[in-house]
């Protein structure tokens, strides 16, 4: 320990110390001036992505162009070392994983828009507004259904589609409308913890092969005591009364659009086969899905006479969000190449032991998106066990819940509701919510602790 930071401290006015990890032969360079130049435009990226709401700057620009700036600098110095190739075979594999992540999320982005596109959901919402609920029935509907959706559907989508229900049917109602969406992001986020499909960070580990596909459902109870315990608190702040419907509309979901969501279970099925029983990468599954939908697409334009392009479905992918995964990963893991997370695992998981630290992962998920911290422990790769593995699997999903910044549905939200849901109303709620995260982790504590 201390010969390490004698060696970080030389460094600093001498040439970097290499060090052998592995087959590859790398540098030390967290106390090096790259390295804290790398760290601030990590950060000065990072601040412009959580203004992006304000700014209007999309979210990709920033962590693309540092992801860019990271590499060429990491690249200079080990050229200068006469190692003009490490770097260079490093970056490919962490662009490897980023292909991935992103042929995985393109194909079930596509097959989201064509359910949209086929009014899937629309009918789901027409039909929730038509049934005469109470706000306290709503309220807890909305919660539930958020809760199961999101482990099929992402986070975000889920959430944008309960956000329009209980915006139809709030009216005036600013209370309701705001701690409905309260309820929504929790739901949504605590549902997408215990599936690999349900966000980003569990499809990482799952991925990665550190957590088994049926594992994650180990996180069920604790993922629904996450959203029950704050939802059981926030339901009597909600008055007992109804909505006031006025007039009633029919929306039909469109020819082919119960085949896509067949197909889309189908295609979820391959992946999971691909990866459990031929040991393939679950993008490969995905990538076989997709042949379903464009078959599917191409008979139902040839024979039934009805227009179903799915190129038109894959342009509107969310092709700002992909981007901005490739500018994390490939800062994460060029901020990993210089010794940074290895530096931190030290910190965090051999000075704070493997639950703080799992825990800590939650908390900063709730200010900086959990993905790039994911990616982190993910790369990090402490020595843990599987339990250890499903705790931050668990916080990394929930802790995000905690503010309204600290998730994709959150974010999205406030920008759907015109100020009836801030960062001020959510807040509010923050020690409920911080109620349900530390009761999710004692029941998977109690739980899975074997």
């Amino acid at each position: 320990m201390k010969l390490t930071k004698i060696l970080a401290l030389l460094s600093l006015f001498f040439p970097v110390f290499a060090f052998a990890s592995g087959t590859e032969e790398r540098l030390d360079l967290t106390s090096h001036w790259v390295g804290y130049t790398a760290l601030a435009l990590f950060v000065i990226a990072y601040i412009l992505v959580i203004m992006e709401e304000f700014t209007g700057f999309n979210k990709s620009k920033p962590v693309i162009l540092v992801a860019g700036l990271i590499w060429a600098m990491v690249a200079w110095v080990y050229v200068s070392q006469g190692l003009p190739h490490t770097a260079e075979t490093v970056l490919r594999h962490n662009l490897l994983e980023f292909s991935e992540l992103f042929l995985f999320l393109l194909v079930a982005m596509t097959y989201i828009e064509t359910m949209k596109e086929r009014n899937v959901f629309e009918a789901l919402k027409v039909w929730l507004t038509s049934k005469g609920l109470s706000f306290r029935q709503l309220f807890w509907l909305t919660g539930f259904l958020a809760f199961f959706i999101s482990p099929v559907a992402d986070n975000l989508t889920t959430a944008l589609i309960m956000g329009a229900v209980v915006l139809s049917v709030g009216g005036n109602n600013v209370r309701f409308i705001s701690i409905a969406f309260v309820n929504i992001v929790v739901a949504a986020n605590a549902g997408g913890a215990f599936s690999p499909f349900g966000d980003i960070t569990t499809l990482m580990v799952w991925q990665k092969g550190v957590i088994e596909f049926y594992h994650f459902f180990d996180l069920f109870i604790p993922s629904l005591i996450n959203f029950v315990v704050p939802a059981t608190i926030m339901h009597f702040a909600i008055k007992n009364e109804s909505p006031e419907i006025s007039g009633s509309s029919t929306i039909k979901v469109k020819e082919g659009g119960i085949m896509v969501v067949i197909l889309f279970v189908l295609t979820i099925v391959t992946a999971v086969s691909f990866h459990s029983f031929l040991h393939l990468p679950p993008a490969m599954g995905m990538m076989m899905g997709l042949s379903y939908l464009m078959i599917a697409s191409f008979l139902i334009a040839k024979f039934r006479n009805i227009e179903c392009d799915i190129f038109k479905k894959l342009a509107k992918a969310e092709w700002d969000t992909l981007l901005f995964f490739f500018g994390v990963i490939l800062s994460v893991g060029g901020l990993g190449f210089m010794g940074y997370l290895a530096l931190t695992s030290e910190l965090m998981y051999t000075s704070l032991g493997a639950t703080n630290a799992n825990i800590l992962v939650g908390v900063l998920s709730s200010v900086v998106d959990n993905i790039p911290v994911m990616f982190a422990v993910l790369t990090m790769n402490p020595e843990m066990s599987s339990g250890q593995w499903l705790l931050v699997t668990l916080t990394a999903g929930v802790g995000g819940s905690l503010l309204s910044v600290g998730s994709a549905a959150g974010v999205a939200l406030m920008g759907q509701s015109n100020g009836l849901y801030t960062f001020v109303s959510h807040l509010k709620w923050t020690p409920v919510i911080a109620l349900g995260y530390g009761a999710s982790i004692y029941a998977h504590i109690l739980i899975n602790g074997v």
